[in-house]
């Protein structure tokens, strides 16, 4: 056998008719594309394009399989990825334009929340907010005269109600006096470092205060538990002064000085007497002559009525008495006994054991 039968009768592939052994698919005859085929390329059962979508091609022209042929191929190259990116920026910009906005959203109705309570709690009419608006202010009031009232007085509290009626007609139960401290607003009359202008002094100046000659102070006698006194100074002694012949007889009933309760005088003092009082209260025995560090201080006004506040608050009168004292006093028919109840016998003991007692305010 010659050399041209040997070698066309061997393995060698025909390149014609594309038939090759039937190895694994990795040797491409067509095109030279070792990954594009897995199978035979003349049995139809590989791709030979190598683009991988056409499915199996049993025609082995490379159209592909006819229920595939239509359907478009995923891009995955840059564009895709671009558009990804671009929707995950664009939601994420999203949800962040929607976070503002729902917070911006809460804070602005959480403002219009606070401001709606403030506008009802400064305008509302009726209600709670209402209630609690006038209490405040109330208060408010009150504390802000109390402050300029103690700036201008110098003494705290600076009123005392009026408890009872033994400076009548001056003073009237459920009072309230405003007072200042010893030595302040003093008068030019006054001849002391207290301020304190007698009666005696004050006929002789015509100086006036509460319907009379002279001051009003409100002491305390050392040892006294009750309410400070408020009455009216009348003369001022020196200790071991014989004040008998100084005093008016028709506010004590002494034949002497030696019948005279602190007379000679026991110390420097004030000799002092309620305006609707019978006795001084020395002569009484309700306190020795008033030393000037007895004195916390000096009446200057009066206000009616207010003081009931305060004697109501403490159980010393009640609401009834501040109509019966307002109806007596219209009518002109007030006195000591209607004041306290009708016993006259508890309102001279009132009156000639405590006078006009000072409840301090506060």
């Amino acid at each position: 056998m010659d050399e041209r039968d040997r070698s066309g009768s061997g393995d060698k592939p025909d390149r014609e008719t594309g038939s090759a052994d039937n190895d694994t698919g990795n040797d491409d005859p067509i095109d030279g594309n070792p990954t594009g085929d897995t199978g035979d390329p003349a049995g139809g059962t590989g791709d030979p394009t190598g683009d991988n979508f056409g499915g199996d091609d049993p025609t082995g022209d490379g159209a592909g399989d006819s229920d595939t042929s239509d359907e478009t191929p995923p891009e995955t190259g840059p564009v895709a990825v671009a558009e990804t990116s671009g929707d995950k920026r664009a939601r994420a910009s999203g949800d962040r334009s929607e976070t503002g906005r729902t917070g911006t959203g809460t804070s602005r109705e959480r403002a219009a929340s606070d401001e709606g309570l403030l506008h009802r709690f400064r305008h509302d009419r009726v209600g709670p907010l209402m209630w609690v608006r006038e209490m405040l202010t109330s208060v408010a009031i009150v504390l802000l005269i109390g402050l300029i009232l103690f700036g201008v007085s110098g003494v705290w509290p600076p009123m005392v109600a009026v408890e009872s009626g033994s400076m009548e007609p001056n003073m009237e139960v459920g009072d309230l006096v405003f007072v200042t401290e010893p030595g302040r607003l003093a008068p030019d009359a006054a001849g002391n470092d207290i301020g304190v202008v007698t009666h005696e002094v004050g006929e002789t100046v015509d100086y006036r205060t509460f319907g009379s000659y002279g001051s009003v102070v409100i002491y305390r006698p050392p040892g006294r538990t009750a309410s400070p006194i408020i009455h009216r100074a009348m003369f001022h002694v020196e200790e071991g002064e014989n004040w008998y012949d100084r005093a008016d007889d028709q506010y004590h009933s002494a034949a002497g000085c030696g019948e005279l309760n602190h007379c000679p005088a026991p110390h420097d003092g004030f000799i002092t007497l309620g305006d609707d009082n019978a006795n001084y209260d020395q002569a009484s025995g309700l306190a020795a002559p008033v030393r000037s560090d007895w004195v916390t201080g000096v009446a200057r006004v009066r206000i009616p009525y207010l003081g009931y506040v305060r004697l109501i608050a403490t159980g010393q009168a009640e609401p009834s008495d501040v109509l019966a004292t307002s109806v007596a006093m219209q009518t002109g028919s007030v006195g000591i006994d209607e004041v306290n109840g009708g016993d006259t016998a508890d309102a001279k003991a009132s009156v000639s054991g405590g006078g006009v007692t000072a409840d301090v305010v506060g």
